[in-house]
């Protein structure tokens, strides 16, 4: 009998502890509360991507949750509408979503990363409570019709290296407290309503080697506190409606390579500095930039795109443009340009459209200049 006692205590005591470990594997109750709140507040009527949702364990298989392995609080929520997982291979469509993205997930506080992407119709606004998150170093919410401004405090987040808004419906300033985020290296808040100027001490951001802001509202001038973003490689501020002329010091940036400022209100002459820096795609088209092209183009001078059409430039096509060690596409239409085309390389390979519609250009590919 003693035996069997010993047997079934050691048994009993088996099973305790395979409950104990279980239980505590598994994710807090408190973070699965707020995931099915969060999941409550979304509708997928095509995906089933929340099937997997289910069960005590948060962390084990729910699809786009990642928990920390040793505290096993969750630290990751990546849902994708456009993705290769089989899910959306055997659909053969991309994702459609509605909802919004519910102030729940605040109560996950170890968060690191939110991307809730390219789901088309997922509405209402950011959570003003996700700037709470200490521990987020990614908000990814693009493609969606999100709406409302972004967060006033949204500087409070110092870890934040990413945030993506692009492809949304969002209004309002871009906030004074967002140069606050010293991490911040990628920033694309793209085709939204966003007005107002940008902030003076932008160049605040040592991190940011991205800065996207096309496709909105944004006014006022191009701060020359840019310029002291070392890593800054890409700036895009093409179709809005900033204003003044170009800082000269945005050509003496260390690694700036694509500078994209079309479709703005800027005046002025083009800064000489431009044409003779490390950018290879320069686009100042559709704006209001007057003066001479300046005569500077040399050995530095690499374009894959120089577009400088629709402006008011005047005078002679540079001859030092033939020094240029490439120019790729070059756009100098609907100007007030006049003179003889220079002969030799780039413009050799360019065809009319290049030149079409200035005062008084000729020479191939145009008409031949009169004698």
């Amino acid at each position: 009998m003693s035996t069997v006692i010993k047997f079934l205590q050691a048994t009993t005591v088996a099973i305790l502890i395979l409950v104990l470990s279980t239980t505590v594997r598994s994710c807090p109750p408190s973070e699965r509360a707020a995931l099915l709140a969060f999941k409550a507040a979304l509708h997928d009527s095509y995906l089933g991507i929340f099937n997997s949702w289910t069960g005590a364990d948060c962390c084990h298989k729910w699809y786009g949750v990642s928990c920390d392995k040793e505290t096993r609080r969750v630290a990751d929520i990546n849902l994708r509408g456009e993705s290769e997982d089989p899910i959306f291979e055997r659909a053969h469509r991309t994702g459609y979503m509605t909802g919004y993205i519910s102030p729940a997930i605040c109560k996950l506080t170890r968060l690191s990363s939110i991307t809730v992407a390219d789901w088309k119709n997922i509405s209402g606004e950011i959570p003003r409570c996700i700037t709470s998150l200490p521990f987020l170093r990614i908000i990814d919410l693009i493609g969606n019709r999100i709406s409302s401004t972004i967060p006033s405090d949204i500087g409070r987040l110092h870890r934040l290296t990413v945030l993506n808004v692009a492809d949304n419906a969002i209004s309002g300033n871009i906030p004074p407290s967002l140069t606050n985020l010293r991490s911040l290296m990628h920033l694309d808040i793209r085709n939204n309503q966003i007005s107002g100027p940008i902030p003076k001490d932008f160049g605040r951001l040592p991190m940011l080697s991205r800065a996207l802001l096309s496709g909105n509202k944004i006014s006022g001038p191009i701060p020359d506190s840019i310029s002291r973003i070392y890593r800054l490689a890409d700036l895009d501020l093409s179709r809005n409606q900033v204003s003044g002329p170009i800082p000269e010091s945005l050509g003496k940036m260390a690694v700036l390579s694509t500078l994209n400022l079309d479709m703005n209100k800027l005046s002025g002459p083009i800064p000489a500095s431009l044409f003779n820096s490390g950018i290879s795609d320069l686009n100042l088209s559709r704006n209001g930039l007057n003066g001479n092209l300046p005569d500077v183009f040399g050995a530095r001078s690499y374009f894959t795109v120089l577009d400088l059409s629709y402006n008011s430039l005047k005078g002679p096509i540079p001859k030092s443009m033939g020094l240029a060690s490439y120019i790729g596409h070059l756009d100098l239409s609907y100007n007030h340009l006049c003179g003889k085309i220079p002969v030799g390389s780039p413009f050799d390979h360019l065809e009319a459209s290049s030149f079409v519609y200035n005062d008084c250009l000729c020479g191939k590919p145009l008409k031949v200049c009169a004698n």
